[in-house]
């Protein structure tokens, strides 16, 4: 991107900015996934954490989390000016400056990293690095405007919360952290791809090759379908590891059931059927996805909560 793009991009910042448009550049809902899942890794994990040193890892993991944010939009200015989904955060609504966000975002990378490091391990430090940086980097400035597959690969960015949560406690990477790196990392494509379906001009007119764009809706249909096929046995065989049990199996069957239900609902129709209900089934298969990981992840934490009573587990 160059200097004349972002200048574009930006309109004029009127008056001074608030601390909720700063805020907003680290895409506070996206954070709250983020937290949610460190936090469920972190509790998953065989090896207890003090509470306190427990409370900071997941407050830097969430910062860096904004500090990818704040940098993606630093980058994708122009794009987000033109798109009908994003035309309003910080820099295109003129509330932000460019320079303003991508301060704030190297300035957090450090301060997240550098924190969590002194706080708990390097190991858990250098994956929060790694994933700011796959964010920022491979997936914000290269993949995104390079492939259609940008999201597929770019999907990893957001997979690695629960896994440094996992590696807070333990200082390694096992089966299990691994198995919910995938979750994400699976989930991910059907999800964005379903949003993609309904949002049908935004990603034209900002050029961005999605799926939709470069190889038509027929194919994004069939790789939808494909995607939550290859979720489903990821997601329910972990409910077979030290980390599942009985709750957690009952929650994947019930959702990658409806989820692939979704998806095959998705295949069979053609736009001129999406048109006709103005999109009823990609909206609605969008809508459980959003739900989701919030049920596979929750259940997994209910499966800990339950263990000392004799509940959870196998």
């Amino acid at each position: 991107m160059t200097d004349a793009s972002l200048q574009a991009a930006a309109k004029p910042v009127q008056g001074e900015a608030e601390f909720r448009d700063y805020f907003a550049l680290m895409k506070p809902r996206v954070m709250s996934l983020v937290v949610f899942t460190a936090l469920v890794g972190l509790l998953v994990a065989p090896v207890s954490v003090h509470p306190f040193i427990g409370f900071c890892a997941i407050l830097f993991i969430a910062i860096g989390a904004g500090a990818s944010g704040s940098l993606n939009m630093w980058w994708d200015a122009d794009i987000d000016s033109v798109m009908k989904r994003t035309a309003r955060r910080p820099i295109p609504a003129g509330k932000v400056t460019p320079g303003e966000a991508l301060a704030v975002g190297l300035a957090l990378s450090g301060f997240s990293v550098v924190l969590l490091w002194l706080a708990t391990n390097a190991v858990a430090a250098g994956l929060l690095a790694f994933t700011i940086f796959f964010y920022a980097v491979i997936y914000s400035m290269w993949l995104k405007r390079a492939t259609p597959q940008n999201i597929v690969i770019g999907g990893a960015a957001g997979a690695f919360p629960p896994m440094i949560g996992w590696v807070v406690a333990t200082g390694s990477v096992s089966l299990e952290a691994v198995l919910m790196f995938a979750i994400i990392f699976m989930w991910t494509p059907p999800h964005f791809w379903a949003l993609a379906l309904f949002m049908k001009t935004d990603y034209d007119d900002a050029r961005v090759p999605m799926l939709t764009v470069t190889h038509g809706r027929k194919s994004t249909r069939i790789h939808v379908l494909v995607y939550t096929l290859l979720l489903f046995p990821v997601a329910v065989g972990t409910a077979f590891t030290s980390i599942g049990g009985p709750v957690y199996l009952a929650v994947a069957l019930f959702f990658n059931i409806w989820f692939l239900k979704g998806a095959y609902d998705i295949w069979r129709r053609d736009e001129a059927q999406a048109e006709a209900d103005k999109y009823k089934v990609e909206k609605s298969v969008f809508k459980v996805s959003l739900y989701y990981l919030f049920a596979h992840f929750g259940a997994l934490l209910l499966e800990v909560m339950l263990a000392p009573y004799g509940l959870g587990g196998w």
